[in-house]
C-alpha cells in the first residue's frame, strides 16, 4: 500500500504546482530622463526655437519664437503601444502650452501631442484626433495652470483608448478604435515619434519615465 501512495502523492503534487499561478515579474521601466544629462535627446531648431539645458537636475526648455523642443534618440527601443509615461513639469514664463509630449500611436508614423496650457494657457488636449485639435475634440477641457507650480503628468497609451491625468485628476479617457490618429500639420511633425515641446513659453522638466503596460489575459 505505501508504494502506491508514495507514486500517488508525487502526481497529486504535481499536478498542484502546475495549477498555482505563475509570478508576473514587474514590466521593465525606462528612465528617459535621470536629470543628469540630455545626451539621449536632440534638439530640433525649426527656426526661431529657444534653447533646451540642463540646469540642475531639471530639463529647461526655453522660450522660442514659436515651438522649441527634443527629441527622444532612442524611441526605436521603447514600445509603441501599451504603454504609460510620467512627468514632472512646470511653466516658468510665457501664456501658451508648456507640455507639449508627442507621441507614437502603435507606429512611429501615427502619432498625436498631448497639450497642457495650450490657447492660451489652460486648454489641455490631445492633437489631433480625426482632423480636430486638442481645442475642439472631445479630449479638450480647461485646465488652471499656475507659474512656477509643478504638476505630475500622466499620460496612458493602448490600442483603443488615450488617457491622461493632471495629479490625481484624470483629464481624457478617449476610446481611439476607428479614428484618425495624427499630430496637427506644420512645426511639430518634425518632433516625431516621441519629443516634448513648448509654444512661446519656458517650461522646467523633470522625472521622465515610460512603463509598459502588461496587458491582462
Amino acid at each position: 500500500m505505501k508504494r502506491l501512495l508514495l507514486p500517488a502523492l508525487l502526481l497529486f503534487g504535481a499536478a498542484f504546482a502546475a495549477d498555482e499561478p505563475k509570478t508576473v515579474e514587474p514590466p521593465k521601466e525606462f528612465v528617459l530622463f535621470n536629470g543628469k544629462s540630455l545626451d539621449d535627446w536632440e534638439s530640433v531648431d525649426i527656426g526661431g526655437s529657444g534653447v533646451v539645458e540642463l540646469e540642475g537636475d531639471v530639463m529647461i526648455i526655453n522660450q522660442g519664437e514659436s515651438i522649441s523642443g527634443v527629441v527622444y534618440k532612442k524611441a526605436a527601443a521603447l514600445p509603441l503601444t501599451n504603454y504609460e509615461i510620467t512627468l514632472e513639469a512646470k511653466r516658468l514664463q510665457g501664456v501658451d502650452f508648456f507640455v507639449g509630449l508627442t507621441f507614437p500611436v502603435g507606429n512611429v508614423k501615427t502619432c498625436a501631442t498631448l497639450v497642457c496650457g495650450g490657447w492660451g494657457g489652460s486648454v489641455t488636449g490631445i492633437s489631433s484626433i480625426d482632423g480636430f485639435d486638442a481645442s475642439d475634440n472631445n479630449t479638450s477641457s480647461y485646465q488652471r495652470y499656475e507659474d512656477d507650480k509643478w504638476y505630475a503628468i500622466k499620460l496612458r497609451v493602448t490600442p483603443e483608448n488615450l488617457s491622461a491625468w493632471i495629479g490625481e485628476k484624470q483629464v481624457i479617457d478617449e476610446d481611439i478604435k476607428g479614428k484618425k490618429i495624427a499630430v496637427r500639420a506644420g512645426p511639430i511633425e518634425s518632433y516625431l515619434p516621441l519629443s516634448l515641446t513648448t509654444f512661446n513659453t519656458t517650461s522646467a522638466i523633470r522625472n521622465i519615465k515610460l512603463t509598459p503596460i502588461v496587458e491582462k489575459k
